[in-house]
């Protein structure tokens, strides 16, 4: 009697659900040709680089106009603590899993193959929209240096967006006169040449303009401070008008300025170019997002204390701040000199990681093979780095800032709730992993209240960036369905064959003991239809594979008690 078939639905689900081993990652991340250069003070650079932008040049003073008012500090401090929470998650699966692929390789070795490209998709989002919000915002500052310093107006029709976003009628509007942000363009396409070059490079002009701005920020604190009139705090949460202000705007300012946060995890996207990613990456992600949440409240506190928050609805608050009062015009210089190497800093990082997450989920399958490859000579994923480049350009060039920062903060959040439920699954499924940062108080005392946070901001979000988010991730589905799922290296590991594998040009995809891929050695850990645990061979992996020490130095260790 024949064995009854599988129905076709339950093999779907078996797919949709298979997870990437992650004794598979591990040794593709450790035999990796990507150059290994980056420090401890260069993963923090690299934060601090991410995170220290936007966030205190651009977007504090519209999250006071528009949303929060002066609560917009409890609005940084909020989305500072939540940000905590999934930075002591983000620590300890970038620490057990150092791979450039950031949230979404958490998610594939921990919830499946379809979760992963869900979050990898949402990824792809949260980097290309925020580069591109930078770059908007990096366009009004050297249009307001030049200004202050040459005294050269540009016109209006070449540096500001064609549309805008009316907040209260929640829709767009022609921006009359205008046609295309020609500076936003002409920064992403430096920083991605820049990129393709090298890590190595990048790195060191991070630290420079790292450091400028930071001082800046300094000056700007202790400068203005003298100019803060009390009287500009009260209300202090004003009351609700429609969308805005009130305690929804506070939850709403908070939801504006996550953009800000997202630098942490930017980190983890360096991991297979960090020199002992398990020891340093932790000190990069919680280091950075600590100095920066310090200077963010300072600044709002600051800014919101020199002039009515109703006057903030700029790109460049800051410096426009400063034009209120006397005396100012060398600091505004500065503070334009520091923002201008501030956000060349951001974008840099953002257009970074996001490559390097495509360049993950393409030797994964789930995107074309091309994308996979590394540049001969730089060693850097150049074809993705290209790609984003110029996709970034064209959003900086026709989108205004405020759309733009609100469509990257939800895809922010939504990578954190799936982080902080990677750590609790992960402490399950692989209890024994050495893992050189653990989230304090177990499995649950974090990463439930991060994860729970996180969702509840998202929830508040406007209509108009929901919507936004699930037609993005539906069109994912599509690219999915189209793609992935017919060339996924875990679902589909018979149409990968050695010369496929080679196609990459790097060791790390090949079994060192006898050149035998990984592809043709993997296990897809699958959940059956009752949710019982099973581990289905796609094919057969040598023994001998599980008990040789990874290149990353991570190896299975006895089950520690959780």
């Amino acid at each position: 009697m024949e064995p009854e078939q599988e129905p076709w639905w339950r093999r779907i689900i078996r797919r949709l659900i298979a997870r990437k081993p992650l004794e598979v990652i591990l040794h593709e991340g450790g035999r990796t040709q990507m150059k290994r250069t980056l420090g401890r003070i260069d993963l923090i650079a690299i934060g601090i680089g991410a995170i220290v932008g936007t966030g205190i040049f651009v977007l504090t003073g519209i999250a006071a106009a528009e949303n929060a008012g002066p609560a917009v500090i409890i609005s940084f401090l909020i989305a500072g603590v939540v940000s905590g929470l999934s930075a002591f998650s983000y620590s300890e699966m970038s620490s057990m899993v150092p791979i450039s692929g950031s949230a979404y390789t958490y998610t594939y070795a921990t919830m499946g193959e379809l979760l992963g490209w869900i979050i990898g998709w949402d990824l792809i989002l949260e980097y290309l929209v925020g580069a591109a919000t930078v770059a908007v915002g990096w366009s009004a500052y050297v249009v307001t240096f030049f200004s202050d310093v040459f005294n050269v107006e540009f016109t209006k029709k070449t540096t500001q967006a064609p549309v805008l976003w009316d907040n209260n009628d929640m829709a767009f509007k022609v921006n009359h006169g205008a046609y295309l942000n020609i500076p936003a363009i002409f920064i992403s396409l430096l920083v991605t040449a820049l990129l393709v070059l090298g890590i190595k490079q990048a790195s060191w002009v991070n630290r420079v303009v790292v450091v400028v701005k930071i001082v800046v920020i300094l000056l700007f604190i202790f400068g203005a401070c003298r100019y803060v009139d009390q009287s500009n705090y009260h209300p202090f949460v004003p009351p609700r008008q429609g969308n805005s202000y009130g305690a929804r705007g506070v939850f709403k300012g908070t939801q504006r300025v996550f953009f800000a946060y997202i630098g942490f995890d930017a980190v983890s996207t360096a991991a297979q170019e960090a020199r002992n990613p398990q020891r340093d990456l932790p000190w990069g992600i919680c280091g950075s997002l600590s100095i920066c949440t310090v200077l963010y409240i300072a600044v709002s506190t600051v800014l919101c204390g020199i002039i009515s928050y109703k006057e903030l609805d700029v790109a460049s608050p800051l410096t426009f701040a400063l034009q209120a009062h006397p005396n100012t015009r060398w600091l505004r210089i500065l503070i334009e000199l520091g923002a201008i190497c501030g956000l060349t800093s951001v974008i840099l990082i953002l257009l970074l990681g996001q490559p390097r997450i495509f360049f993950t989920m393409a030797r994964d399958g789930l995107f074309p093979r091309i994308f996979g490859r590394l540049h001969h000579r730089f060693k850097t994923p150049y074809l993705p780095t290209i790609a984003s480049g110029i996709v970034c350009a064209v959003l900086a060039g026709v989108l205004p800032v405020d759309i733009l920062g609100d469509m990257t903060s939800v895809g922010t959040l939504l990578a954190f709730i799936l982080v902080n439920i990677g750590v609790i699954i992960m402490r399950f499924l692989h209890p024994g992993a050495q893992r050189g940062f653990r989230v304090p108080g177990g499995p649950f005392l974090i990463p439930i209240p991060g994860a729970a946070i996180a969702l509840v901001v998202l929830v508040l979000s406007d209509g108009p960036t929901i919507y936004r988010l699930f037609i993005w991730l539906a069109i994912g589905l599509v690219v999915y369905a189209a793609f992935g799922y017919r060339h996924s290296r875990v679902g589909n590991p018979e149409k990968w064959s050695e010369e496929d594998i080679a196609y990459f040009q790097d060791s790390g995809m090949l079994d060192g003991s006898d050149g035998s891929s990984i592809a043709q050695s993997g296990k897809a850990e699958q959940m059956d239809s009752v949710g019982k645990q099973s581990v289905e061979s796609v094919t057969s992996m040598p023994p001998a594979h599980f008990n040789q020490p990874h290149a990353s130095g991570i190896v299975e260790q006895p089950a520690p008690k959780l």
